[in-house]
Protein backbone atom coordinates (compact mmCIF):
# COMPACT_ATOMS: atom_id res chain seq x y z
CA UNK A 1 0.00 0.00 0.00
CA UNK A 2 1.86 3.33 -0.49
CA UNK A 3 0.29 2.60 -3.85
CA UNK A 4 -2.87 2.57 -5.21
CA UNK A 5 -5.15 3.07 -2.47
CA UNK A 6 -2.81 4.82 -0.23
CA UNK A 7 -0.84 6.07 -3.23
CA UNK A 8 -0.60 3.44 -5.80
CA UNK A 9 3.05 1.75 -5.49
CA UNK A 10 4.53 4.14 -2.96
CA UNK A 11 3.00 6.30 -5.14
CA UNK A 12 -1.28 7.20 -6.21
CA UNK A 13 -2.63 7.83 -8.98
CA UNK A 14 -4.58 11.23 -8.71
CA UNK A 15 -7.87 9.96 -8.74
CA UNK A 16 -9.27 8.69 -5.13
CA UNK A 17 -6.49 10.04 -3.25
CA UNK A 18 -8.71 11.48 -0.55
CA UNK A 19 -11.39 8.47 -0.73
CA UNK A 20 -8.36 6.36 -0.48
CA UNK A 21 -6.61 7.76 2.72
CA UNK A 22 -6.03 5.77 5.54
CA UNK A 23 -8.91 7.26 7.65
CA UNK A 24 -7.70 8.68 11.12
CA UNK A 25 -10.99 6.79 12.57
CA UNK A 26 -9.74 3.62 11.38
CA UNK A 27 -6.65 4.20 13.39
CA UNK A 28 -8.45 5.07 16.51
CA UNK A 29 -10.33 1.99 16.16
CA UNK A 30 -7.49 -0.52 15.80
CA UNK A 31 -6.03 0.64 18.38
CA UNK A 32 -9.65 0.30 20.95
CA UNK A 33 -9.10 -3.30 19.45
CA UNK A 34 -5.34 -3.45 20.63
CA UNK A 35 -4.82 -2.32 23.52
CA UNK A 36 -1.23 -3.46 23.85
CA UNK A 37 -1.17 -7.15 25.79
CA UNK A 38 -1.24 -10.20 24.64
CA UNK A 39 -3.93 -10.80 22.29
CA UNK A 40 -7.58 -9.72 23.92
CA UNK A 41 -11.13 -10.97 24.00
CA UNK A 42 -12.12 -8.26 21.98
CA UNK A 43 -9.14 -9.18 19.20
CA UNK A 44 -10.48 -12.84 18.85
CA UNK A 45 -13.87 -11.39 18.77
CA UNK A 46 -13.22 -9.27 15.86
CA UNK A 47 -11.38 -11.72 13.46
CA UNK A 48 -12.60 -15.32 14.55
CA UNK A 49 -15.56 -16.54 12.49
CA UNK A 50 -15.94 -16.19 8.67
CA UNK A 51 -14.26 -16.94 5.12
CA UNK A 52 -10.88 -17.86 6.18
CA UNK A 53 -7.54 -16.59 3.37
CA UNK A 54 -5.96 -19.62 1.86
CA UNK A 55 -2.24 -19.06 1.17
CA UNK A 56 -1.45 -21.59 -1.65
CA UNK A 57 1.32 -23.83 -1.38
CA UNK A 58 5.28 -23.96 -1.65
CA UNK A 59 6.15 -26.05 -4.36
CA UNK A 60 9.86 -26.33 -3.95
CA UNK A 61 11.54 -29.72 -2.15
CA UNK A 62 12.35 -28.43 1.10
CA UNK A 63 9.97 -28.27 4.51
CA UNK A 64 10.24 -25.19 5.96
CA UNK A 65 10.94 -23.30 9.47
CA UNK A 66 10.37 -20.15 10.35
CA UNK A 67 11.39 -17.90 13.29
CA UNK A 68 10.72 -13.64 14.27
CA UNK A 69 13.24 -11.57 15.60
CA UNK A 70 12.52 -8.36 17.83
CA UNK A 71 16.01 -6.17 16.29
CA UNK A 72 17.05 -2.99 17.73
CA UNK A 73 18.90 -0.13 16.08
CA UNK A 74 20.59 1.39 18.85
CA UNK A 75 22.59 3.84 16.36
CA UNK A 76 19.11 5.84 15.11
CA UNK A 77 16.28 7.67 16.20
CA UNK A 78 12.45 6.15 15.00
CA UNK A 79 12.55 8.77 11.71
CA UNK A 80 8.34 8.36 12.60
CA UNK A 81 8.63 9.31 16.00
CA UNK A 82 11.58 11.30 17.07
CA UNK A 83 10.81 10.42 20.89
CA UNK A 84 11.41 7.39 20.44
CA UNK A 85 15.22 6.83 20.78
CA UNK A 86 15.69 4.10 18.77
CA UNK A 87 14.91 2.34 16.09
CA UNK A 88 13.04 -1.15 16.70
CA UNK A 89 12.27 -3.73 13.35
CA UNK A 90 10.39 -7.11 13.45
CA UNK A 91 11.85 -9.53 10.46
CA UNK A 92 10.68 -13.07 9.97
CA UNK A 93 13.10 -15.36 8.54
CA UNK A 94 11.66 -18.42 6.43
CA UNK A 95 14.59 -21.13 6.40
CA UNK A 96 14.51 -25.07 4.82
CA UNK A 97 14.10 -27.30 8.19
CA UNK A 98 16.06 -30.42 9.10
CA UNK A 99 13.04 -31.67 10.77
CA UNK A 100 9.16 -29.84 11.57
CA UNK A 101 7.87 -32.84 13.72
CA UNK A 102 5.97 -32.01 16.49
CA UNK A 103 6.70 -27.96 15.08
CA UNK A 104 3.60 -26.19 14.58
CA UNK A 105 2.65 -24.52 11.63
CA UNK A 106 2.75 -21.01 12.14
CA UNK A 107 0.00 -18.49 11.40
CA UNK A 108 0.16 -15.66 8.96
CA UNK A 109 -0.10 -12.80 11.37
CA UNK A 110 -0.58 -13.23 15.05
CA UNK A 111 -4.11 -12.52 16.62
CA UNK A 112 -2.92 -8.78 17.88
CA UNK A 113 -1.58 -8.14 13.93
CA UNK A 114 -4.85 -10.14 12.42
CA UNK A 115 -7.12 -7.48 14.79
CA UNK A 116 -5.57 -3.96 13.66
CA UNK A 117 -5.45 -5.49 9.68
CA UNK A 118 -9.01 -6.42 10.22
CA UNK A 119 -9.85 -2.76 10.72
CA UNK A 120 -7.33 -0.72 8.76
CA UNK A 121 -7.11 -3.06 5.74
CA UNK A 122 -10.72 -2.14 4.68
CA UNK A 123 -10.05 1.97 5.06
CA UNK A 124 -7.02 1.09 2.88
CA UNK A 125 -8.36 -0.61 0.24
CA UNK A 126 -12.19 0.29 -0.41
CA UNK A 127 -14.08 -2.66 -1.70
CA UNK A 128 -12.80 -4.84 0.78
CA UNK A 129 -15.05 -6.73 3.42
CA UNK A 130 -15.17 -4.60 6.75
CA UNK A 131 -16.67 -8.63 8.08
CA UNK A 132 -16.61 -11.73 7.50
CA UNK A 133 -12.98 -12.86 7.17
CA UNK A 134 -11.42 -14.32 9.99
CA UNK A 135 -7.90 -13.16 9.18
CA UNK A 136 -6.42 -14.85 12.39
CA UNK A 137 -7.09 -17.86 11.02
CA UNK A 138 -5.19 -17.72 7.88
CA UNK A 139 -1.91 -20.35 7.83
CA UNK A 140 1.43 -20.30 6.84
CA UNK A 141 3.20 -23.79 5.83
CA UNK A 142 6.23 -23.38 7.79
CA UNK A 143 6.78 -24.41 11.53
CA UNK A 144 7.91 -22.20 14.45
CA UNK A 145 11.67 -22.41 15.17
CA UNK A 146 12.31 -25.79 13.39
CA UNK A 147 15.86 -26.64 13.08
CA UNK A 148 17.19 -25.55 10.23
CA UNK A 149 18.54 -27.56 7.38
CA UNK A 150 22.35 -28.23 7.73
CA UNK A 151 24.54 -25.73 4.46
CA UNK A 152 25.00 -22.48 3.91
CA UNK A 153 21.80 -21.15 1.53
CA UNK A 154 21.57 -17.64 -0.30
CA UNK A 155 20.29 -14.90 1.61
CA UNK A 156 17.15 -12.64 0.36
CA UNK A 157 15.53 -9.76 1.67
CA UNK A 158 11.68 -8.47 0.86
CA UNK A 159 10.33 -4.86 1.77
CA UNK A 160 6.70 -4.79 1.56
CA UNK A 161 4.80 -2.15 0.28
CA UNK A 162 4.18 1.41 1.90
CA UNK A 163 1.85 0.71 4.92
CA UNK A 164 2.01 -2.88 4.18
CA UNK A 165 3.00 -5.13 6.84
CA UNK A 166 5.90 -7.95 5.75
CA UNK A 167 2.96 -10.64 6.42
CA UNK A 168 1.84 -9.83 3.26
CA UNK A 169 4.34 -11.36 1.57
CA UNK A 170 4.11 -14.40 3.35
CA UNK A 171 3.47 -16.90 0.28
CA UNK A 172 6.97 -15.32 -1.71
CA UNK A 173 8.53 -15.85 0.93
CA UNK A 174 7.65 -19.40 1.46
CA UNK A 175 7.77 -20.74 -1.97
CA UNK A 176 11.44 -19.13 -2.51
CA UNK A 177 12.95 -20.81 0.91
CA UNK A 178 11.27 -23.58 -0.44
CA UNK A 179 13.35 -23.56 -3.21
CA UNK A 180 16.76 -23.98 -0.89
CA UNK A 181 17.15 -19.96 0.46
CA UNK A 182 16.97 -17.77 3.80
CA UNK A 183 14.34 -15.09 2.83
CA UNK A 184 14.25 -12.27 6.02
CA UNK A 185 10.96 -10.41 5.27
CA UNK A 186 11.20 -6.61 6.98
CA UNK A 187 8.29 -4.75 8.61
CA UNK A 188 9.14 -0.60 8.46
CA UNK A 189 7.15 0.33 11.81
CA UNK A 190 5.23 3.64 11.42
CA UNK A 191 4.85 2.67 7.91
CA UNK A 192 3.26 -0.58 7.99
CA UNK A 193 0.00 -1.01 8.72
CA UNK A 194 0.82 -2.52 11.91
CA UNK A 195 3.59 -4.33 13.78
CA UNK A 196 3.31 -6.40 16.63
CA UNK A 197 6.36 -6.52 18.92
CA UNK A 198 6.70 -9.13 21.71
CA UNK A 199 6.03 -6.88 24.47
CA UNK A 200 4.65 -3.36 24.99
CA UNK A 201 7.14 -0.76 26.63
CA UNK A 202 7.49 2.61 27.75
CA UNK A 203 7.61 4.29 24.39
CA UNK A 204 4.88 2.31 22.36
CA UNK A 205 2.08 0.03 22.53
CA UNK A 206 2.46 -3.34 21.71
CA UNK A 207 0.96 -3.46 18.47
CA UNK A 208 2.64 -0.17 16.88
CA UNK A 209 0.40 1.42 13.62
CA UNK A 210 1.02 3.89 10.89
CA UNK A 211 1.74 7.30 10.54
CA UNK A 212 0.07 7.52 7.19
CA UNK A 213 -3.40 9.22 6.78
CA UNK A 214 -3.03 10.04 3.07
CA UNK A 215 -1.02 9.65 -0.02
CA UNK A 216 2.78 9.92 0.32
CA UNK A 217 3.51 10.32 -3.23
CA UNK A 218 2.17 13.86 -2.41
CA UNK A 219 3.93 14.90 0.20
CA UNK A 220 7.83 14.78 -0.78
CA UNK A 221 8.99 15.06 2.40
CA UNK A 222 6.96 12.30 3.87
CA UNK A 223 8.45 9.94 0.72
CA UNK A 224 11.98 10.94 1.03
CA UNK A 225 11.90 10.04 4.96
CA UNK A 226 9.49 6.84 4.07
CA UNK A 227 12.68 5.59 1.55
CA UNK A 228 15.52 6.79 3.73
CA UNK A 229 14.23 4.88 6.56
CA UNK A 230 13.72 1.52 4.41
CA UNK A 231 17.41 1.39 3.17
CA UNK A 232 18.55 1.99 6.35
CA UNK A 233 16.27 -0.38 7.80
CA UNK A 234 17.43 -2.49 4.99
CA UNK A 235 21.68 -2.38 5.71
CA UNK A 236 20.54 -2.64 9.25
CA UNK A 237 18.96 -5.74 8.86
CA UNK A 238 22.08 -7.10 7.26
CA UNK A 239 24.33 -5.83 10.12
CA UNK A 240 22.28 -7.92 12.21
CA UNK A 241 22.10 -11.38 9.92
CA UNK A 242 25.87 -10.71 10.20
CA UNK A 243 25.94 -11.07 14.12
CA UNK A 244 23.92 -14.21 13.23
CA UNK A 245 25.62 -15.62 11.54
CA UNK A 246 28.87 -15.29 13.15
CA UNK A 247 27.08 -17.39 15.97
CA UNK A 248 25.65 -14.35 18.04
CA UNK A 249 21.99 -13.89 18.85
CA UNK A 250 20.56 -10.63 17.31
CA UNK A 251 17.11 -10.53 18.98
CA UNK A 252 16.77 -8.03 21.61
CA UNK A 253 15.46 -9.85 23.96
CA UNK A 254 17.97 -13.16 23.31
CA UNK A 255 15.14 -15.33 22.82
CA UNK A 256 16.26 -18.91 21.82
CA UNK A 257 16.88 -19.36 18.20
CA UNK A 258 16.17 -22.62 16.01
CA UNK A 259 19.13 -24.56 16.11
CA UNK A 260 21.66 -24.30 12.85
CA UNK A 261 20.04 -20.97 11.76
CA UNK A 262 22.73 -18.84 11.69
CA UNK A 263 25.37 -21.49 10.32
CA UNK A 264 22.47 -21.42 7.53
CA UNK A 265 23.48 -18.36 6.26
CA UNK A 266 25.76 -17.51 3.20
CA UNK A 267 26.09 -13.47 3.47
CA UNK A 268 28.31 -13.60 0.09
CA UNK A 269 25.34 -14.26 -1.83
CA UNK A 270 22.14 -12.04 -0.92
CA UNK A 271 19.50 -10.72 -2.74
CA UNK A 272 16.72 -7.82 -2.36
CA UNK A 273 13.35 -8.10 -3.92
CA UNK A 274 10.50 -5.72 -2.49
CA UNK A 275 7.25 -4.41 -3.46
CA UNK A 276 6.27 -0.84 -4.50
CA UNK A 277 7.91 1.66 -1.74
CA UNK A 278 9.33 -1.76 -1.40
CA UNK A 279 10.88 -2.21 -4.60
CA UNK A 280 11.91 1.77 -4.90
CA UNK A 281 13.76 1.03 -1.38
CA UNK A 282 15.82 -2.55 -2.86
CA UNK A 283 16.51 -0.97 -5.91
CA UNK A 284 18.24 2.17 -3.73
CA UNK A 285 20.03 -0.43 -1.55
CA UNK A 286 21.38 -2.21 -4.26
CA UNK A 287 23.17 1.02 -5.30
CA UNK A 288 24.12 2.13 -1.42
CA UNK A 289 25.18 -1.29 -0.29
CA UNK A 290 27.45 -4.01 -2.13
CA UNK A 291 26.89 -6.63 -0.22
CA UNK A 292 23.40 -6.90 -2.10
CA UNK A 293 24.18 -8.72 -5.40
CA UNK A 294 20.52 -8.62 -7.11
CA UNK A 295 17.51 -6.75 -6.48
CA UNK A 296 13.79 -7.06 -8.20
CA UNK A 297 11.78 -3.70 -8.11
CA UNK A 298 8.09 -4.75 -8.25
CA UNK A 299 6.29 -1.12 -9.69
CA UNK A 300 8.33 0.79 -7.36
CA UNK A 301 9.18 4.04 -8.65
CA UNK A 302 12.49 5.26 -8.95
CA UNK A 303 12.31 8.98 -8.58
CA UNK A 304 11.14 11.40 -5.69
CA UNK A 305 7.36 13.40 -5.92
CA UNK A 306 7.74 16.55 -7.95
CA UNK A 307 8.49 19.85 -5.27
CA UNK A 308 5.34 21.14 -7.55
CA UNK A 309 3.55 21.08 -10.03
CA UNK A 310 4.42 20.70 -13.79
CA UNK A 311 7.59 19.80 -12.35
CA UNK A 312 9.82 16.65 -13.18
CA UNK A 313 11.16 14.53 -9.89
CA UNK A 314 14.42 13.90 -8.45
CA UNK A 315 15.38 11.08 -9.93
CA UNK A 316 17.13 8.62 -6.92
CA UNK A 317 20.97 7.92 -7.60
CA UNK A 318 19.90 4.08 -9.18
CA UNK A 319 17.96 5.40 -12.02
CA UNK A 320 20.73 8.98 -12.48
CA UNK A 321 23.69 7.01 -12.05
CA UNK A 322 22.72 3.19 -12.94
CA UNK A 323 23.89 0.08 -11.37
CA UNK A 324 26.56 -2.64 -11.93
CA UNK A 325 24.75 -5.62 -11.48
CA UNK A 326 21.65 -7.22 -11.50
CA UNK A 327 18.18 -4.98 -10.99
CA UNK A 328 14.69 -6.16 -12.20
CA UNK A 329 11.85 -3.92 -12.74
CA UNK A 330 8.63 -6.06 -12.44
CA UNK A 331 5.63 -4.19 -13.59
CA UNK A 332 1.91 -5.17 -14.48
CA UNK A 333 -0.68 -3.75 -17.22
CA UNK A 334 -3.13 -2.85 -14.72
CA UNK A 335 -0.78 -0.24 -12.74
CA UNK A 336 -3.05 2.92 -12.57
CA UNK A 337 -0.05 4.98 -12.63
CA UNK A 338 2.66 3.02 -15.17
CA UNK A 339 2.85 6.47 -17.21
CA UNK A 340 4.60 8.20 -14.28
CA UNK A 341 6.55 4.96 -13.47
CA UNK A 342 7.72 4.77 -17.15
CA UNK A 343 10.42 7.67 -16.41
CA UNK A 344 12.16 6.86 -13.96
CA UNK A 345 12.12 3.02 -15.26
CA UNK A 346 13.30 4.22 -18.60
CA UNK A 347 16.46 6.47 -16.85
CA UNK A 348 17.35 3.11 -14.87
CA UNK A 349 17.24 0.43 -18.13
CA UNK A 350 19.03 3.59 -20.60
CA UNK A 351 22.81 3.14 -18.74
CA UNK A 352 25.33 1.02 -20.08
CA UNK A 353 25.84 -2.35 -19.01
CA UNK A 354 22.45 -4.19 -19.46
CA UNK A 355 22.13 -4.45 -15.88
CA UNK A 356 18.55 -3.64 -15.68
CA UNK A 357 15.77 -6.10 -17.02
CA UNK A 358 12.20 -5.01 -17.78
CA UNK A 359 9.51 -7.83 -17.27
CA UNK A 360 5.00 -6.83 -17.30
CA UNK A 361 2.54 -9.10 -16.52
CA UNK A 362 -0.45 -8.30 -18.23
CA UNK A 363 -3.94 -8.59 -17.20
CA UNK A 364 -2.70 -8.08 -13.82
CA UNK A 365 -2.90 -5.23 -11.22
CA UNK A 366 -0.70 -4.25 -8.74
CA UNK A 367 -1.33 -6.29 -5.84
CA UNK A 368 -0.71 -9.34 -7.77
CA UNK A 369 2.82 -9.37 -6.20
CA UNK A 370 1.48 -9.82 -2.59
CA UNK A 371 -0.73 -12.12 -0.77
CA UNK A 372 -3.59 -10.38 -2.13
CA UNK A 373 -3.11 -12.06 -5.38
CA UNK A 374 -5.15 -15.45 -3.90
CA UNK A 375 -6.76 -13.90 -1.34
CA UNK A 376 -8.59 -11.04 -3.02
CA UNK A 377 -9.24 -14.15 -5.44
CA UNK A 378 -10.60 -15.98 -2.63
CA UNK A 379 -13.05 -13.06 -0.97
CA UNK A 380 -14.15 -12.33 -4.54
CA UNK A 381 -15.09 -16.43 -5.15
CA UNK A 382 -16.96 -15.68 -1.86
CA UNK A 383 -18.76 -12.82 -2.93
CA UNK A 384 -17.05 -10.60 -0.50
CA UNK A 385 -15.31 -8.27 -2.59
CA UNK A 386 -16.82 -7.66 -6.33
CA UNK A 387 -15.38 -8.25 -9.81
CA UNK A 388 -14.72 -4.94 -10.39
CA UNK A 389 -12.35 -3.97 -7.05
CA UNK A 390 -10.79 -7.66 -7.77
CA UNK A 391 -9.93 -6.61 -11.19
CA UNK A 392 -8.33 -3.27 -9.72
CA UNK A 393 -6.54 -4.90 -6.98
CA UNK A 394 -4.96 -7.86 -8.76
CA UNK A 395 -6.42 -7.86 -12.44
CA UNK A 396 -8.68 -10.37 -14.47
CA UNK A 397 -6.06 -13.05 -14.49
CA UNK A 398 -7.15 -16.14 -11.92
CA UNK A 399 -4.95 -17.16 -9.06
CA UNK A 400 -4.12 -20.22 -10.50
CA UNK A 401 -2.08 -18.76 -13.26
CA UNK A 402 -0.73 -15.44 -11.40
CA UNK A 403 0.89 -17.05 -8.35
CA UNK A 404 2.68 -19.31 -10.20
CA UNK A 405 4.07 -16.40 -13.00
CA UNK A 406 5.02 -14.27 -10.23
CA UNK A 407 6.98 -17.03 -8.30
CA UNK A 408 8.57 -17.93 -11.24
CA UNK A 409 9.60 -14.91 -12.50
CA UNK A 410 11.11 -13.48 -9.32
CA UNK A 411 12.28 -17.03 -8.94
CA UNK A 412 14.16 -17.83 -11.84
CA UNK A 413 15.96 -14.21 -11.24
CA UNK A 414 17.38 -14.99 -8.25
CA UNK A 415 18.20 -18.16 -9.66
CA UNK A 416 20.57 -17.16 -11.86
CA UNK A 417 21.69 -13.97 -10.53
CA UNK A 418 21.54 -14.63 -6.40
CA UNK A 419 21.86 -18.47 -6.17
Amino acid sequence: MFHGELGDGGHAGAAGVGRRAVAKAAVAGAALVVTGGTGSAAARARVTGGVVPRLPAPTGPYPLGVTALHLVDRGRRDPWAPAIAVRELMVTVFYPARDVRGRPVAPQMTADAAATFAVLDPAVHPGLPTSGVDWAATSAHAHTDAPALPGRRPVLLYSPGGADPRTLGTGLAEELASRGRVVVTVDHPGDASEVDFPARTAWRKKVRTTVFEGDPRKDPGLFRTAIGARVADLRFVLDRLGVLAAGGNPDAAGRPLPDGLGRALDLRRVGAYGHSAGGTAVAQALYEDRRIGAAVCMEGYLDHPPQAPGREGELFPVARYGVDRPLLLLGTDGFADKEALERSWSAAAAHPGHHVRRRRIEGAGHWVFTDYGPVVARLHEAGLITREDRVRMVGAMGAAESVPLVRGLVGSFFDRWAA
